[in-house]
């Protein structure tokens, strides 16, 4: 397993911040830049400016200790006399989690947003479903895989979900991206949630089978190809299908599959559920699809490839190996 390198002071910066009470939910890129439209000459007064709008700022403009272990964390650039954070901290529950700042252009940008608490309810839906059927909690823990953890928010509100139920998780956060693998190991630090680590593309970096898989994987098509927005081929839908396929065969006898992704709608069809329905059933899985938000990035709809789809949904599938008899 891979071990994220130096996430220490980066966790430090995290537990300090959420300490004094910092809460910021993180809008749309859109939004984000619809917001710092109306004074594109502000800067950052405080650490909502500062880590939830990226904003610059001047060093007075954060307390001594705070500037301190953000130097300390190496995530401050210098421009002009002014200071940028290269990361945002946005909070879900209690939890707050590092993620890349805007805008995310970098390839290795790791993305927290609107599909991410999502994302969080779908899980904790999912989890209290499943708890509910189960009956007592297992004797031993659950293996819990969170494909594409990018910041390791699915993996830390299933484990958060899962202790609500008295169920223990052995949780293993994977990611093909070492930037998100290093701000998932600080946020699950911070989060005191014990997880193991697999650098590498999706399930090929994991050993065995699951009793829990969760992926939130990117789902738009990205001319640029960036790993953390690129869902390849299909308008965006190939990488979904693909860990879909995969996941399916690596559960568990009773093991569930959350797969929470988006789908250009075209002509009234779903294309993404069109593909995975025979993977469903050839796996023997028990299964439940929705629209969770039907229309999702419509700004995406007025440029190729996308001139073509009717919108974009987010939909979530919950798919449940039979037991073996």
């Amino acid at each position: 397993m891979h071990v994220p390198s130096s996430f220490e002071k980066l966790e430090a910066l995290l537990r300090a911040v959420m300490a004094g009470g910092y809460r910021f939910v993180t809008p749309t890129p859109l939004t984000h830049q619809r917001v710092l439209a109306r004074d594109p000459a502000r800067r950052a007064t405080d650490l909502r400016g500062i880590l939830g709008w990226s904003l610059p700022f001047e060093p007075d403009a954060v307390g001594a200790d705070t500037l301190h272990a953000m130097r300390e964390a190496d995530v401050l650039r210098e421009s002009g006399g002014l200071l940028r954070s290269t990361v945002r901290i946005s909070t879900l529950g209690a939890d707050g989690f590092l993620h890349s700042s805007y805008p995310t252009v970098a390839d290795d940008s790791v993305f927290f947003g609107p599909d991410t608490y999502r994302f969080a309810r779908f899980i904790e839906q999912a989890v209290d479903a499943r708890a509910r059927r189960s009956g007592p909690a297992p004797a031993s823990p659950l293996r819990v895989l969170d494909i594409g953890c990018g910041s390791g928010a699915g993996a830390i509100v299933v484990a958060r979900r899962l202790a609500l139920h008295g169920i223990e998780a052995d949780v293993t956060m994977n990611d093909i991206n070492p930037r998100a693998l290093r701000l998932a190991a600080a946020n699950a630090a911070a989060a005191g949630i014990a997880c193991a680590f697999a650098q590498g593309d999706a399930l090929q970096a994991v050993e065995g089978d699951f009793d829990l898989i969760v992926s939130n994987p990117p789902y738009m098509a990205d001319p640029q190809r960036r790993a953390y927005r690129d869902g390849g081929e299909g308008l965006g839908r190939a990488l979904s299908v693909r860990i879909a396929a995969q996941a399916l065969h690596r559960l568990a006898p009773g093991g569930q599959l959350l797969l929470y992704t988006g789908v250009a709608i075209v002509d009234g069809g779903d294309p993404f559920l069109h593909e995975v329905e025979p993977l469903l059933r050839a796996a023997r899985c028990e299964w439940s699809y929705e629209e969770i938000d039907p229309d999702v990035f419509g700004e995406e709809l007025e440029a190729a490839p996308y001139d073509r789809a009717d919108r974009i949904a987010a939909v979530g599938l919950v798919a449940t190996r039979e037991k073996d008899r």
